[in-house]
């Protein structure tokens, strides 16, 4: 795992770097598993390391919040804000691709559903709850760094673990959590597995397994 983490980061640092940082996917074949047979599953666990630092998030923020937020340089939007958006679905979807989570205040993620529609809780983006009793960049950093296996209609799983600005060893401690994490899941675990890559955005796919 040390050879193959090293390549595609001397890859991605030294021999092809781009002009953004490149996230780190792991991908992992399944064998024996039937989608239209097998149950579909999800999971969550939260790393020791930043899965990317690209991920843009938006707080839908009482005044205390929008405050911490306009301190921070985080994207933020009001309750007024929201209802300028009169419920118009073109605004709504525009606002849903831009940001990879929300946050919500306590006192305004009641009144998600009846000023934005359905539409966020449909796409998997339902706000994640803000409290006073944490700080704002403390909650952004916890989903930064929180993996999400799930497992659709192909029998694989795909999932970012990291960025390329990572060090080897935090890399690879994301790695190998991710990919212990993702076997648990899997009913007959081991014997589920056929294949294990890794691989940079934009580089070639490295066989862990």
């Amino acid at each position: 795992m040390y050879k193959h983490v090293d390549q595609v980061l001397t890859y991605s640092q030294n021999e092809h770097k781009r002009n953004f940082i490149e996230t780190v996917e792991l991908q992992i074949v399944l064998k024996n598993y039937n989608t239209s047979h097998e149950k579909r599953f999800s999971g969550s666990i939260r790393l020791p390391h930043v899965i990317s630092p690209r991920y843009k998030i938006c707080v839908y923020g009482d005044e205390q919040h929008c405050d911490e937020a306009r301190n921070n340089n985080i994207p933020f939007m009001s309750v007024n804000d929201l209802k300028c958006l009169n419920k118009d679905k073109r605004k709504i979807r525009k606002l849903e691709h831009r940001y990879k989570a929300f946050l919500a205040s306590e006192t305004m993620i009641r009144q998600i559903p009846r000023i934005l529609g359905p539409r966020l809780g449909k796409a998997g983006k339902f706000p994640i709850l803000l409290t006073h009793n944490e700080t704002l960049f403390d909650k952004i950093q916890q989903i930064k760094s929180t993996l999400r296996v799930q497992i659709k209609k192909q029998a694989n799983i795909s999932v970012a673990i990291g960025h390329v600005d990572m060090t080897i060893e935090q890399l690879i401690t994301n790695t190998n959590m991710s990919i212990n994490f993702s076997i648990r899941l899997l009913r007959k675990q081991w014997e589920n597995i056929e294949k294990i890559y890794i691989k940079s955005t934009m580089g070639k796919s490295h066989r862990l397994y």
